[in-house]
């Protein structure tokens, strides 16, 4: 199978992730260098995570879910120059544009829902329900 390059995920410096375990769990960070083919060391700066930073530190690579998203740096960058990098490749706005993200953004606000929301939620569900089931017994009858 041939890949493109841009549908790789590979393990290098500058590639951004996911923090998928751990008290960091949800945090975007940065691989700052490759230590073996299970570790990396990563950084996750304020310009990523807001005031949640993931210090620098090794992290293994089971721990981390890799992204597309990819900022221009050399292995062992300083923390001037990968927020200098992590600023002109974009990360924050693509993280936000990407569907993986929305996903987030939509779980966090469903378990964030009361009695209330979910209740509104079904309501508008149902009948939203009802309107497409009408149109499609239109188009069917046609």
């Amino acid at each position: 199978v041939l890949f493109r390059s841009s549908d790789r995920r590979l393990v290098e410096a500058g590639r951004v992730c996911l923090v998928n375990y751990g008290p960091m769990a949800g945090k975007l960070c940065v691989i700052v260098n490759v230590i073996d083919s299970k570790t990396a060391l990563v950084d996750g700066p304020k310009s990523v995570n807001g005031e949640d930073i993931v210090q620098r530190h090794v992290m293994p690579l089971k721990r981390l879910s890799i992204t597309n998203i990819k900022c221009d740096i050399m292995p062992g960058a300083k923390l001037k120059v990968l927020e200098k990098a992590i600023a002109d490749a974009g990360v924050a706005k693509k993280w936000a544009a990407s569907s993986w993200s929305k996903g987030i953004a939509k779980k966090a606000a469903k378990a964030n829902m009361n009695d209330f929301d979910r209740f509104t939620m079904m309501v508008a569900r149902k009948t939203r329900a009802r309107v497409v089931n009408k149109e499609l017994k239109a188009m069917k009858k046609k």
